[in-house]
């Protein structure tokens, strides 16, 4: 499993995240474009053993999770220029704007959102997750009275699936796989059919 989360992004969803792994007793590495002076408020909410850095630095742990919008993904290059043997965790989903809000839509064709993604990042094996749901099911404690909050996902390496299933079950979630992130990851992205479906699983 992995035993240490870095967290590119410090919005609803990385923080949420931030926030799980760190109860865990998990070390999480949370970073942003602003740097880790700019982050004081955010580690201040977040509980013991998260700690704000740099994105260089964060995009070195065991499991990194990208949590920015989706079309900021390419300056990420121009920071980490080799991500080989990082596990990229893609929250994302293809709007074309962020601000002042989410909006539009960035066509990529055939292509998935997160196969786009993994070519930003040059050797990076990418899981597709946490895109399909909205921040606020995300950051209450993923263990219900009726069962675990499920978090569907996708990807085309069976280790790093492995993983993320054992990583993200010790944090309390109920993963599901879903496929390849050329199928499976179609279903996740904005307008597939698993898109904004939140579901809970029975224990």
């Amino acid at each position: 499993m992995f035993n240490t989360a870095g967290i590119i992004g410090a919005g609803p969803v990385g923080r949420a995240l931030a926030t799980h792994a760190a109860r865990a007793g998990l070390p999480v590495l949370i970073s942003s474009s602003r740097g880790p002076d700019a982050l004081a408020g955010v580690i201040a909410e977040l509980p013991p053993g998260a700690t704000a850095t740099t994105v260089e630095r964060a995009a070195r742990a065991e499991l990194v999770i990208l949590a920015i919008p989706f079309v900021r993904v390419p300056e990420l290059a121009s920071v980490v220029s080799d991500w080989s043997g990082r596990v990229v965790v893609d929250t994302t989903n293809q709007f074309s704007q962020y601000t002042p809000e989410y909006s539009g839509y960035v066509d990529l064709g055939q292509d998935t959102g997160t196969e786009w993604v993994g070519r930003q990042l040059p050797g990076a094996t990418m899981i597709k997750a946490f895109n399909a749901m909205f921040a606020s099911y995300i950051r209450p404690d993923p263990r219900h009275a009726e069962g675990r909050q499920v978090v569907f996902y996708a990807g085309d390496d069976d280790g790093a699936c492995a993983g993320f299933h054992e990583f993200f079950t010790t944090l309390g979630f109920s993963p599901v796989y879903v496929g390849t992130l050329h199928e499976g990851g179609r279903t996740m992205q904005l307008g597939g059919v698993l898109s904004a479906v939140h579901v809970l699983r029975q224990d």
